[in-house]
Order: C-alpha cells, then structure tokens, then sequence
C-alpha cells in the first residue's frame, strides 16, 4: 500500500520524460471508467489530472471498480506512455499502470459535478465553497492571485519600501463608508471599528520616518455590494513622503506593468495616459472610462437650444452619443429596451436618429438637424442616442452607462483582452451632499488641493481641484490615491468647510492633528482593491470568482452561515442589550 507522505509527483505535473519512473501521486477522483476488466481512474489535484489504469491482470481491479468521484486516493505505479492519447491534456500522452492503491477518504455523491462546466447555481457552489474550489478554473485563480501578490511584494520591496501591518481593531472616523463595529469586553458601551482603510495610520508611518511603506491589507465597509465589491476586501496599500504627484504615479504605474509582465507575461506602454477629472466627465460620462471603444459623448445643446421641439429646447442640456454603424444593429424593440433602461438611470427618455428613420428628426429644422449631425460625426448607418434633462450632470451620467451598455450588446467586450490603462487627475475636492446639505469630500479630508486653487477654498470651494488620481482599467477603478495635507492649519480648514465643529474634530481626528504638530513630511499614497486587479487579470466580472470565501451580494457567507446570533450570554458579557 502506498504511503501518502511518499510522493513524488504532483498529478498535473507528469510528462513524457517520466516515462519508465515510478511515481507515487495523491488525489481526488474526477471520473471513474468501468469497461468490465479494464478500469480508468482520472485523478485531480491542484496541477491538473492524470490517468490512472487498472488492467484485467491487476489484483487490485476488484477495488478500483469500487471507487467514486471525490474519493481520495493515494496511488502507486510505473508511468507509461498511453496507447490512446488525449491532446487535451498537458499529461494526455501518458498513463500509471497502477501497483498500489490507498483509498484515504470516501466521498459522498457531491452536490454539483466538480468541472469547470458545472450548472449548478452559484449560490449552491458557495454553499458548498469548499467543493467549489477543487474546480480548475478556480484552482488557476488562487495561483493567481499568489503569483501577483508575490509579484506586488517583490515589487514595492525591491524599490525600498517596508512592510508595515496596522491594527484591525481601531477607532471608529467618518471616512465615507459606515463602519464595522466590535464591542469592547473590557469598555463595556466603547467600539472599537474594523478599518475601511489604513489610511490616517498610515499617514502616522510618515510622520514616523518610515518614508516609504506597503501592505497587503484588510479593509471592511458596511456599504451596499454588487458585483466587483465584497465587505472585507484586500487593499495593496502603499505611502511615502518627500513626494509629488508624479513620483506616486510613476512607481505605482511601474507595479502594474511589472505585475502583468511578470505575472501574464504581457507588456504594459509606459508612461500611462492621463486624463482630468472634467475631460473624462466630458468625453465619456464617468470618472473611470472603458476606452475599448468610442461613441464619445458629444455636446448639442447649443444646435437645439432654440428649437421648437421643447424637449430640447426647454431641457437646459442635451447630449448624444454616435454608435457608428449601429443604424443596423439596433431595432426598434432594442430601441424601446434601451429606453426603458435609460430611464431607469433617472431620466425621462431617451431620443434616437438613424438617416432612414427618427424619433425627432420631424421636430428639427433643416439647419439644426444638420448642426446636430455635424457635432456628432453622424454618417449614414450610424445610430445618434440623445438624452436631454435640467441637469447636466444627469445627461451625462447617463450617457456614459449607455456606452457602456451599447457595448456589451453589440458584443464589442465579449473577449476583448486589451488592456486600456489610464490615470483620472484633478478630481473635485468636494460635492454638495443634498441628504446632508453640507459639502462632503469626494475623497477624504486629507487630500491636498492644488496650490493654485488653494485661494477658491475662501471664495468658491467647489470649484477646488486637488492631487488625486485613480488608475483606471476598462472602466474599472483599480486604485485611488492623492497627496495629502502636510499643513495643520490647511488641514483644520479642510475640517472646517466639512462642517466638523472643533470638538468633533479633536474627538475623531485629534491623534492626527496632534500628530502634525511634531514635523510631518509632505507625503502621499494610493490604495489598490487586489480583488478587483485579480478579477480583472484573470477575465472574469465576478469579484466573487477571486475570492476564496466570499459573501453574497446580501453579504452572507451562506457556507458558515454568517451573519449569525450569538448566545445571550456573549452579549450580557459585553453589556449590549438587542433592541
């Protein structure tokens, strides 16, 4: 009987030169073939599958006729070359005659088959999470994610920075997100808060001579989830200081290209694009653009501002977007669809025009008709989209998820492994919150406004732009980072248009400002979601496929059942009473 602790060979790893050796490999069962006096048992693990045979003349025949999917064997034998080859499979040309078998565990009949081509539901695979992962295509993914945490460390270590870990149990600060509470025992009516980010500690790493830190580092926010977003998540966080804009932008930029050459052995152009805040806005409706295609966002406003067609002329902004040959691709009852789906974005319709036919073309002039046409590059057997709303803001948010949705249904993503990197500059500092009718930052308050508007902060403050950037991949944000402010009475400034009173911000932010009293140096950072580059490397849009214990999109964990209750007793321990 073989000893599992002997072997020597790993199932997907067996090729032709190991033809003649004997090999001793441990596994689970994919298949079991009994032909009646012949035996063929497929054995898996994290390499791959290899063939095992039991022949007419084999004593242990009998047994293997016995085994089922999921067992978990231990097998011994000579590898030899197959007499019925499968090109499919990197071991395909090769076979063990089969010496000696060690069933170690027996298996019931599992839920779903363990392939790649399962139909089962994801929320039976997360049940079952465990089964789940024995799947090769996720088997790839967590080498994946390895290799490029490898990679990510390798990186930031060989540039000189320190990997430094920062506590999980911290103190609850309105960083944008509702926090993870956890009850002190100790501080019975006192949270601590699981960390959103370790943003101010590790803007104290600076103040602390660091210089230059990293972590790979667990995050948690309370917020609602979709597809590429989990509650706990992991952030490759980075800092460092006597630094500008461009020395952040440069080396993180370098990371990425390093990851993806080193990882998938693909070359990323260096220096990145860039792009401001209000161009990417302009152009293509959102901050974090997918520039695999066009249908550009184009400005009509001033072509049908004196229209009779008052849903033009009376709307105050009117966009479109030209899907160039899309007259064809699109039928009327496609049409009526994206209607309805523009409409769920919060307007009232959605206007279209193809040369042979229109939905306003009637309630034009020629002129206009012919100005829109012109602003838009409108040829025949194009398809004009048009949104018009009061608010500007609206159209072209709007358009901009029409884009991207015109896109998915014309196929043009389906595939398409281009990398479209580029950086998003010059993001507002604040945006007016009407829930709380207070500005609000859109980053966080420790962001650095660009010198020269520094003086708007007195006169204008939402005009303020500041020196953040995000590194953005075929429409996905993958880091958001900026300089931060190294100047306490800029800081408290930044606090006071917040609307913090003094107390407040002594009780929530009083380490920091305490802190830059003792000489900080200018710093800065960025904080990359390593769930999302993984998905996005490994060409999935399940954020769920890349995690390996992930929660739903209701945040439960449906495998350990969590959330759970707790015993009474856990709670009387901790001085909480449930309401």
């Amino acid at each position: 009987m073989p000893n599992y602790t002997e072997r020597t060979h790993l199932c997907g790893q067996l090729r032709t030169g190991d033809i003649g050796a004997r090999a001793v490999v441990c596994g689970w069962v994919q298949r079991q073939r009994d032909l009646g006096g012949l035996v063929f048992i497929d054995l898996r693990d994290r390499t791959g599958i290899v063939q095992c045979t039991f022949d007419s003349e084999n004593p242990l025949l009998a047994a293997a006729g016995d085994i089922r999917p999921e067992y978990v064997l231990c097998v011994q034998g000579t590898v030899r070359e197959r007499s019925s080859k499968n090109p499919a499979l990197p071991t395909g040309d090769l076979e063990i005659d089969v010496t000696g078998l060690d069933v170690l565990s027996a298996a019931k009949t599992p839920p779903f088959e363990i392939d790649d081509d399962t139909r089962a539901n994801e929320l039976l695979r997360l049940e079952y999470r465990y089964l789940d992962l024995r799947r090769p295509q996720l088997q790839r993914i967590l080498r994946l994610r390895h290799e490029i945490t490898q990679a990510v460390r390798r990186f930031y270590s060989d540039n000189g920075f320190y990997e430094v870990e920062t506590p999980i149990l911290t103190k609850s600060t309105p960083e944008g997100s509702r926090d993870y509470l956890v009850p002190s025992r100790l501080h019975k009516g006192k949270f601590y808060a699981l960390p959103q980010s370790p943003q101010q500690y590790k803007q104290l790493l600076m103040v602390g001579g660091v210089d230059r830190y990293f972590q790979i580092a667990r995050c948690l926010r309370d917020e609602d989830l979709r597809a590429d977003r989990q509650p706990d998540f992991t952030q490759i966080d980075m800092e460092m200081s006597f630094v500008g804009m461009e020395d952040i932008m440069s080396i993180n930029e370098r990371m990425m290209a390093y990851i993806y050459k080193k990882v998938l052995d693909r070359d990323i152009s260096l220096p990145l694009p860039r792009m401001s805040y209000k161009e990417a806005i302009d152009r293509f409706g959102s901050d974090k653009p997918d520039l695999r295609f066009g249908f550009e966002l184009k400005d009509i406003t001033s072509a049908v501002k004196d229209s009779t067609f008052k849903v033009f002329s009376e709307a105050g902004a009117v966009g479109a977007i030209n899907i160039d040959g899309g007259a064809a691709k699109f039928t009327r009852k496609e049409l009526d669809s994206l209607t309805e789906f523009a409409k769920g974005l919060g307007v009232k319709g959605l206007a279209w025009h193809k040369a042979e036919s229109s939905s306003f073309a009637k309630f034009l002039s020629e002129e206009e008709l012919a100005e829109v046409q012109r602003l838009t590059a409108f040829a025949p057997g194009d398809l004009l989209l048009v949104i018009a709303d009061g608010k500007q803001a609206l159209v072209k948010s709007c358009l901009g998820a029409l884009r991207g949705e015109c896109a998915r249904r014309l196929g043009l993503l389906d595939g398409n492994t281009e990398a479209k990197f580029l950086w998003i500059t010059e993001f507002p500092m604040f945006e007016y919150s009407a829930e709380e009718g207070r500005l609000v930052a859109q980053h966080h308050p420790f962001t650095c406004p660009l010198d020269e508007d520094i003086p708007l902060l007195d006169t204008d403050p939402e005009r303020v732009r500041t020196k953040a950037y995000d590194m953005v991949l075929n429409g996905y944000e993958l880091c958001s980072g900026s300089i931060r402010i190294h100047d306490s009475a800029l800081q408290a400034k930044m606090f006071e248009l917040l609307n913090f009173e003094p107390e407040e911000m002594r009780r929530r932010f009083g380490h920091l400002l305490r802190a830059f009293e003792y000489g900080v140096p200018p710093h800065g950072g960025i904080g990359f979601g390593l769930d999302r580059i993984v998905m996005l490397m490994a060409g999935t849009e399940n954020i769920r496929d890349v995690v390996a214990f992930p929660k739903t999109q209701s945040a439960v964990e449906v495998m350990m059942g969590s959330p759970d209750t707790v015993d009474p007793a856990q709670l009387a321990e901790l001085g909480i009473g449930l309401v």
